[in-house]
């Protein structure tokens, strides 16, 4: 196999532009925000609402370097994600008769060096609709808590899944759980994960949030299956692997957001609106990470390079060369499985405009959820949402 390292250092540039797109959307959004509660609410009720539910002894203020109050979302949530992992820890051990190898290998991949970008998305998504809708009592926010964490562990059981069809070696950069272990029994820690996730959820004791999160679970089984299969016409394909992108990634993050303004007690739109934000978010992931695994190496990756082309998965970057080079659609029939294919395909994207279209569609799905923020009352949950499209669009790993 040809050396990838030469092509990705020249195309390193498609992941770093000068400057987003997305930010020039922030000023529109707010220009045409139109609930009616913003007249009414007290000036101070966001300061009072983050130091009650978000403050810490020694984090009394979210605040930038320079003093300034700081809107990345991942520092606004901060103190509700340092205890997440330990908190699932818990759960996991807690649900055990006695202790085993289960709970090892269940706790294994929430090691803390995941991204945490599902529920950095569900909590600032809950506390930007709890403005929206004056909803600030404690037991909301317990609930929509719970959510972060439910999805945080969907999302793991889906790698170990996933590990194990692949036949992963690696996963953020250590021994894949699989392969530390055996196919069987990470199997059923995959599933025990789900398991004790579809406890914690049944406890919330809302039956319509129930409803909204069994969908994730049903959606990742078909974008599974979806992977299995290949489409011949040009549209079909793109469709089917936009289809696949939902279910396998997005999904997760769209019902997420729709279950925690549900608690919120938003309206109709509210709600709609924030499942398309995760969607648009969560289809813009997908994308750039398809775009990554073309020009980042392994060890920003945490897994092997051209990892898809290797699995025969025929992503955006290689259905936008297809369209240069025709005879791409051979290789992609076959799932690049004869000798030369990946080397081949890896060569006609990076020859095509395939990683430039690629970004470019990640960035009007940015566009489209920051849109669908619109109508939303402004807070700094708001505009740490908005920053986190620009973190999607521009992200290195």
């Amino acid at each position: 196999m040809q050396n990838f390292g030469r092509f990705c250092q020249k195309l390193r540039c498609v992941c770093t532009p000068p400057t987003s797109p997305v930010r020039c959307v922030r000023s529109v959004g707010r220009a045409r925000s139109t609930h009616c509660c913003v007249s009414f609410r007290p000036p101070l009720v966001r300061e009072r609402y983050v130091a009650r539910n978000l403050s810490t002894a020694d984090h009394r203020t979210v605040k930038s370097d320079d003093g300034s109050r700081d809107t990345d979302p991942f520092s606004l949530v901060g103190p509700q994600l340092k205890s997440l992992i330990n908190d699932i820890h818990s759960e996991l051990d807690g649900h055990l008769v006695r202790d085993s190898e289960l709970g090892e290998m269940s706790k294994y991949y929430f090691d803390g060096k995941g991204k945490a970008l599902r529920p950095v998305i569900a909590l600032c998504v809950a506390h930007a609709y709890n403005i929206h809708t004056d909803r600030l009592d404690e037991l909301t926010l317990k609930n929509q808590r719970k959510i972060a964490l439910i999805s945080e562990m969907i999302h793991t059981a889906s790698l170990v899944h996933d590990d194990i069809l692949d036949h992963a070696e690696t996963r953020r950069g250590k021994e894949s759980v699989n392969l530390r272990f055996n196919t069987k029994k990470s199997t059923m820690a995959g599933d025990y994960i789900l398991g004790v996730g579809s406890k914690i959820l049944a406890g919330i004791q809302e039956p319509d949030v129930v409803e909204i999160l069994s969908q994730v679970l049903a959606d990742l089984v078909e974008g599974e299956f979806m992977q299995l299969q290949n489409k011949d016409d040009e549209g079909e394909r793109f469709e089917h692997y936009l289809n696949k992108s939902f279910n396998k990634t997005a999904s997760l993050m769209a019902y997420s957001c729709k279950a925690n303004v549900v608690l919120s007690g938003g309206s109709k739109e509210d709600v709609e609106n924030s499942f398309q934000y995760g969607r648009n978010i969560g289809i813009a992931f997908q994308l750039v990470d398809d775009l990554l695994d073309f020009v980042s190496s392994a060890d920003q990756l945490g897994k092997p390079a051209a990892a898809d082309l290797q699995l025969g998965l025929a992503t955006a970057p290689v259905l936008f060369a297809a369209r240069k080079f025709p005879e791409l659609d051979d290789l992609i029939a076959r799932r690049f499985s004869q000798e030369g294919d990946v080397e081949k395909a890896f060569r006609l994207v990076t020859e095509s405009n395939g990683l430039e279209e690629t970004k470019e569609l990640a960035r009007k799905h940015c566009l489209k959820a920051v849109s669908a923020l619109d109508d939303l009352t402004e807070s700094e949950y708001k505009t740490g949402l908005v920053q986190l499209a620009d973190t999607v669009l521009n992200r290195l790993k």
